[in-house]
């Protein structure tokens, strides 16, 4: 089950659609913003999505103007070239795990089922939660635990799972609990295991780098006043995204000219949007979204 799009009209009514242009989706997930980018095209028009997890495939929608892409968008460049695509004039990008995954047990994204540790975006990838959890170094495990999951104990926590995987490997979700029950007090346990989740996911789909590649290709691949349009979860990815649009980089401060003005590649468009009390109400995975628009900056 996909659930509701996140942001739907708001994202979409980011990206400014023209009838005719050629626009693309690259969290593809159930579909929900695809078609709404569809309603909004005419018959000239082109819609591009990207998802390289398997289960989104059944959902691809029978319309002549719109092509799926079963890969991971960091790669967008190198397969709309494929198509033939140099230049569009939107980018839509709704981040994190879909609802559809989280329900799927067998997957081990939710803290409410037994699962094996897996965690794979794709079952192609070779680096699972099994990996990370079993065979990343003390000093590893400590990093992520710390930088993904915002986790103040990571020490302890990364000292425990390597004591415990000596003397038998973890495997499952809820032999990764047992392992760290120490540190799941019953009034927080839900805080952070989801934290713990995050971290350990993020890894595992090499979620920031993704991000980071991803940001770094928009301003090629934009028209003349294109726009991106990018929904967010948590703060790591929302300050990569912020942080570029206001400065074309990650980190530090870009260089200024002799006038002490910066050349950024984008530039913003409004401020940021969270959904309405309504929309969290009928969606809870919605209530910690926020959304950014930016647009190609020709100001030279």
């Amino acid at each position: 089950m996909y659930h509701n799009p996140v942001l739907l009209k708001e994202s979409v009514d980011g990206l400014d659609i023209k009838e005719n242009g050629v626009y693309v989706d690259v969290t593809f997930g159930g579909g929900g913003h695809s078609k709404e980018i569809l309603k909004r095209l005419g018959a000239g028009g082109k819609l591009f999505a990207f998802d390289q997890d398997e289960d989104a495939q059944a959902n691809t929608l029978g319309d002549p103007r719109f092509t799926l892409i079963a890969e991971n968008f960091r790669y967008i460049t190198q397969f709309l070239k494929f198509y033939g695509i140099r230049k569009v004039d939107g980018i839509l990008a709704d981040f994190g795990v879909s609802s559809h995954q989280f329900d799927q047990a067998e997957r081990g994204f939710s803290t409410r089922f037994d699962a094996d540790l897996d965690m794979r975006m794709s079952k192609r990838n070779t680096l699972s939660a099994f990996e990370v959890v079993n065979k990343y170094t003390y000093d590893d495990l400590r990093k992520v635990l710390f930088e993904y999951g915002d986790i103040r104990n990571a020490n302890a926590m990364a000292k425990v799972l390597v004591a415990n995987r000596e003397v038998e490997e973890i495997r499952t979700t809820d032999a990764l609990k047992q392992a760290l029950k120490q540190f799941l007090p019953e009034h927080k346990q839900h805080k952070i295991l989801a934290q713990i989740y995050q971290a350990i996911r993020i890894e595992v789909n090499q979620e920031i780098e993704v991000i980071k590649e991803f940001l770094e290709q928009v301003p090629d691949l934009l028209n003349p006043k294109g726009r991106l349009s990018v929904i967010s979860y948590h703060s790591l990815e929302d300050r990569l995204v912020k942080r570029y649009i206001r400065a074309g980089q990650f980190e530090g401060e870009p260089e200024k000219d002799f006038y002490g003005n910066i050349e950024v590649p984008l530039k913003k468009v409004g401020g940021l949007i969270v959904p309405s009390r309504e929309e969290i109400k009928l969606n809870n995975r919605a209530r910690s979204a926020k959304l950014r628009i930016a647009e190609r900056n020709d100001e030279k």
